[in-house]
């Protein structure tokens, strides 16, 4: 049996027309080419590019991610960044110094958050603020 195709736009605007959050960002997916050891020493100039991402609104959020178990960081990591389109998003994975300098693959997916919630503690004496 033939799958029918359905257009990633459709499935935005149908999302958007179902009163569905359809907020569109762009996950990347990266995994070490080198090791682990290549990952910790390209740590620093990575983190600077995320912080600068963040700083610019356009990082959602990012992180390591564990084996299937999880019992071990593999080297793999997870990154959802916003931007106006594929070819965008692009530009900002490679750009990232793990990428550049070949110490990481990457896979980027766009994805469409239709759902979910979260929560913001702020603490204004303290100035704390906590995410969950």
């Amino acid at each position: 049996m033939d799958e029918v195709k359905y257009n990633w736009r459709d499935r935005v605007r149908d999302s958007q027309a179902e009163g569905l959050a359809a907020n569109e960002f762009f996950v990347i997916f990266t995994e070490p080419l080198k090791g682990r050891q290549a990952v910790k020493d390209h740590l620093a100039t990575h983190l600077e590019y995320q912080k600068g991402l963040e700083a610019k609104g356009i990082m959602v959020a990012a992180g390591p991610v564990s084996d299937e178990q999880g019992n071990e960081w593999t080297g793999k990591g997870l990154i959802i960044i916003r931007a106006e389109n594929l070819q965008e998003a692009k530009k900002v994975a490679d750009n990232d110094p793990m990428h550049r300098d070949g110490v990481r693959s990457y896979t980027l997916l766009p994805w469409l958050m239709n759902e979910g919630s979260f929560t913001l503690q702020v603490k204004l004496s303290a100035q704390k603020i906590k995410f969950s």
